[in-house]
């Protein structure tokens, strides 16, 4: 049953997408030929006016075909004035903005009936569990509160990352001491100033003092929830265009990177594991999708919202071979990109899995 209903979560996701950029092209009077969920080779279609509906074979998303999105496509005259490139800028980037723009709602939705309809366990800045043998025994005690790390203050993510940067020098070995960091932690009513060195886990790959935080249970009323909600699509945005920009320099980050299979195997495990785990991935997935959607290269979203606002700015079309051109270098890139989440997923299914639990 996982299998399936993690089809049916990225079939709507996909559907839903197309239906944006749809919906408003058949508003704004451009003439659409083809709404199909997947790829071809066309399996099963039918035709209800102008536009045919189906669905293709290879499962790898979806499309909404509208005339004359080629402009040197040719086109029956009493049609071509409907045309994709015979329409002003501003209709354009209201078709290419539907479907990201759909992704974010159901995104939002999705996380906003997390944070309203479900508790969650939130971290404190309060030590928990400390393991044994680890850096923090000897320094740290459980209830201590942990304020500062070297002099940053701020969330657990925050002094989390802080620990991490002592990194152990030369190669970065299971168990290697890191450099020398400064705790200020509350005790009893007093402020003390400790210091400990984290030890490198291959694990968490990543420097670690070996404790845990404490957590509380956090619950939201309708309207708390919105505000989550979008404070948690805004942390992802920022991580996912941060990841993405170490994929040039990283190696970590490359290898970190899933696909298509990777996204659907933890959208089935996370639906074994709870209902609540599994709206919270596809509510990932869909900003995710809208995040890399609006990157500004063709073939993606972004790329034509980009060159109908260049358009606009120039005050004349923009030559098609320039497009065309650009439009090689975006596809090298998600290619690119596709290749690497894909080897990856095959890594993981052949190896350790996904790491859903």
């Amino acid at each position: 049953m996982s299998w399936f209903l993690a089809f049916v979560g990225f079939a709507a996701l996909i559907i839903l997408h197309e239906f944006g950029h749809f919906i408003v092209a058949k508003a704004v009077g451009m003439r659409v030929e083809r709404f199909m969920l997947f790829f071809p080779p066309i399996l099963w279609s039918f035709r209800r006016g102008e536009t045919e509906y189906g669905v293709g074979a290879i499962p790898l998303g979806g499309y909404v075909r509208i005339s004359g999105m080629n402009p040197r496509e040719e086109l029956p005259a009493e049609v071509e004035h409907r045309a994709y490139y015979k329409q002003a800028p501003w209709k354009r980037i209201a078709v290419i903005l539907a479907g990201p723009g759909v992704n974010l709602m159901i995104a939002f939705v999705l996380f906003w009936a997390i944070f309203a309809f479900s508790d969650r366990f939130e971290a404190t800045n309060t030590v928990g569990e400390i393991s044994r043998g680890a850096p923090a025994a000897e320094v740290l005690q459980p209830g201590d509160r942990l304020i500062a790390v070297d002099g940053i203050t701020g969330e657990t993510e925050r002094l989390r990352d802080q620990i991490s940067t002592h990194a152990c020098s030369g190669e970065q070995t299971e168990g290697c001491a890191g450099s020398s960091l400064k705790l200020t932690v509350e005790r009893e009513g007093k402020t003390v100033e400790l210091t400990g060195r984290p030890e490198y886990s291959e694990e968490a790959k990543r420097p670690l003092l070996g404790f845990q935080f404490e957590t509380r249970t956090v619950n939201d009323n309708g309207v708390q929830a919105l505000g989550s909600a979008g404070t948690s699509m805004w942390e992802i945005t920022t991580g996912t265009v941060k990841a993405i920009g170490k994929l040039f320099y990283d190696e970590q980050a490359r290898d970190e990177i899933s696909g298509v299979v990777g996204s659907y195997e933890t959208t089935r495990q996370a639906i074994k594991l709870s209902v609540t785990a599994a709206v919270y991935l596809l509510a990932v997935i869909s900003l995710s999708l809208a995040i890399i959607n609006l990157f500004p290269f063709l073939p993606l979203d972004g790329g034509h919202v980009f060159w109908a606002l260049a358009e606009k700015l120039r005050g004349k079309p923009i030559p098609f071979s320039v497009m065309e051109r650009s439009g090689l270098v975006g596809f090298i890139l998600v290619a690119m990109l596709f290749f690497l989440g894909l080897t990856n997923d095959i890594d993981r299914l052949r190896g350790e899995g996904f790491g859903i639990r």
